[in-house]
């Protein structure tokens, strides 16, 4: 269901998940004077300490999804992994945004893949296998290679290295037999990332391409901006322009890249969402990838992306907690004018578990990220 006309405060929005990114694009949703209600199952989710409802029900119950359809004006998702059809049901009857069908895309590496190359985007070579008996094709043009997971993959989950034919088959069998990619590993300089919201076909922004490094398969590190040629920044920025303009796109869509060694970018995945890597532009932006989130559900035009200052983002992981619980040092991180700490309310720390983030802002993104990295190590001391 379309909607033609602005949707204003105080009205109630909707969003399914309610973790960090849900938690906050409620915060910016209730800065900007709106109500929000979150549907999660979780009796603990972040975002429900901000917000005004917390339906407690799965993302597939019709009552807690008829309560939502008859009280919000406008409804989102904080991640991808929601029932697609739980979005299209809803749309029957209220705004959403991403629509369910860009969801089942998202969720799903071989229809993912499919439609960046039909939007005529570049991804790494790669082989759809559904079947076991799709293992039976020549695999060398994709070895050595990454088996991973059509579905239900995040943060290095469902990925295995091959190597050979055999290891190949071996790692299909250990996955479980389920669909998979398998994607030739290239040589790679560095990852970056663009994120785009649009609102509609005529109202698009694209924020500053955020260089990001990784850690046992988990973003650590981005850098704002990307240590990258200015023309690589802006050909990532079209690319996902014109990947939200093939999806017929609404919402924030985050674009992962593969810089090539040779310079030449292919797409890695998409997030039909806000994603780890704008945290950045809550601190440094004039508008936050949350307040877009807002703003593109709700018809309006997406605010302005400049970056006011080089950032640098650190994630914070449950492994810098102490190992009975105790909080990290924060002394040194909160004392500093320039560093700008984000804890998520989650109330266990596990190893590999996202906790909260910081940002470091400073005359230049090296500077920042010298910084960043030092206070990293007086967290644990």
């Amino acid at each position: 269901m379309a909607s033609h006309k602005p949707i204003l405060p105080p009205a109630m929005l909707g969003i399914l998940g309610g973790g960090q990114l849900g938690r906050m694009f409620t915060v910016a949703a209730k800065t900007m004077g709106y109500r929000v209600t979150v549907l999660d199952p979780d009796g603990n989710a972040p975002a429900a300490e901000f917000a005004d409802v917390h339906l407690r029900a799965a993302y597939n119950d019709h009552a807690a999804l008829k309560e939502l359809a008859e009280t919000c004006a406008a409804i989102t998702t904080e991640f991808e992994n929601v029932n697609a059809d739980s979005m299209r049901w809803l749309a029957q009857h209220v705004p959403v945004s991403p629509s369910g069908d860009c969801l089942a895309i998202a969720q799903d590496r071989i229809q993912e893949k499919a439609w960046i190359r039909k939007a005529g985007l570049a991804t790494a070579p790669y082989l759809a296998l559904e079947t076991v008996e799709d293992l039976n094709h020549d695999l060398t043009p994709y070895l050595p290679g990454i088996l991973k997971t059509a579905r239900l993959g995040y943060d290095g989950k469902g990925q295995v290295r091959v190597a050979t034919a055999v290891e190949a088959r071996a790692a299909y069998a250990d996955l479980g037999g389920q669909p998979c990619v398998l994607e030739k590993m290239l040589p790679l300089a560095c990852e970056v990332s663009a994120i785009v919201t649009r609102s509609n076909p005529h109202e698009v922004a694209v924020f500053p391409v955020a260089e990001n490094r990784h850690a046992k398969g988990i973003l650590d590190v981005s850098i704002v901006p990307a240590q990258v040629d200015a023309a690589l920044a802006a050909q990532a920025q079209q690319m996902a322009r014109q990947l939200a303009e093939a999806l017929d796109y609404i919402g924030v869509l985050a674009v992962e890249f593969f810089v090539l060694d040779g310079g030449e970018l292919v797409i890695n995945e998409i997030a039909p969402r806000p994603h780890n890597s704008g945290h950045y532009t809550i601190d440094a932006c004039v508008t936050s990838q949350y307040e877009q989130q807002v703003r593109a559900m709700c018809g309006l035009h997406p605010g302005r992306t400049d970056l006011l200052s080089p950032v640098v983002m650190v994630n914070l992981l449950g492994d810098v907690w102490q190992d009975d619980g105790g909080e990290p040092n924060w002394a040194v991180l909160m004392q500093a004018p320039n560093a700008h700490l984000h804890l998520y309310g989650k109330r266990e720390a596990r190893p590999g578990r996202k906790m909260g983030h910081y940002c470091v802002l400073a005359d230049t993104a090296a500077a920042a990220l010298e910084q960043a990295e030092a206070l990293k190590d007086t967290l644990g001391t």
